[in-house]
């Protein structure tokens, strides 16, 4: 009788070994909603996928039922909590916009990896509001970002810095003033703070005084 119970617990508890489910792979999604071309806090999700084909997704943005808590999560680049990747930028530039999670939990105890790739900044631009300045008056310097996911967002000073030829810069604001009577055109560069291999070069004509 012992032998006999001796080998039926055993049968039990590998047949539940058996049953136990094993993730297959993990694979990481990101909020385009967010706007990460221009936010640093992005909300992400992951879709955890079974040996015996259940998926599960997280809490948070896929609104699932795998809660955070239950997860380690650590990016390359950048930090996570609690559902959200925190940006930074300049080290994302030279990961190539990829961010790589390493992965572990109770389901997962040898950990996995899933990679994120943000949207690139691939150029910058001027689009000015008017064809010309006028002395005396401030000219705003506007600057747009042109991004892989094909958007098209403003840039301020926080993202670009800015030189210019002649005149003085106010944040984002050039101005000539009325006595500075010689100057008939004003040069500008832009250059995205997180990559100096990104600039936009302009030609501003300023206004004659009779005009």
């Amino acid at each position: 009788m012992k032998l006999f119970f001796t080998t039926l617990l055993s049968f039990l508890s590998l047949l539940v070994t058996g049953q136990q489910k094993t993730v297959k792979s993990v694979k990481a999604v990101f909020d385009s909603t967010a706007v990460p071309e221009l936010y640093n806090k992005i909300p992400i999700g992951l879709y955890i996928t079974y040996t015996n084909g259940e998926v599960r997704t997280t809490t948070g943005f896929l609104h699932g039922n795998y809660n955070w808590n239950r997860i380690k999560v650590v990016p390359n680049t950048g930090t996570f909590q609690n559902g959200y990747l925190l940006l930074d930028r300049k080290s994302l530039v030279s990961q190539n916009y990829t961010i790589q999670l390493t992965i572990t939990s109770t389901d997962i105890p040898q950990s996995m990896t899933a990679d994120i790739v943000l949207p690139k900044l691939d150029s910058i631009r001027f689009h000015h509001y008017a064809d010309s300045l006028k002395r005396g008056f401030h000219f705003y310097l506007n600057v747009e970002g042109i991004f892989s996911s094909g958007k098209i967002f403003p840039l301020d000073t926080s993202a670009v810095s800015f030189e210019v030829s002649d005149g003085k810069l106010l944040g984002q604001d050039l101005l000539i003033n009325n006595n500075e009577t010689s100057i008939q055109a004003v040069n500008a560069t832009a250059t995205y703070k997180n990559d100096e291999h990104l600039k936009a070069l302009t030609t501003i004509p300023v206004k004659k005084l009779n005009e």
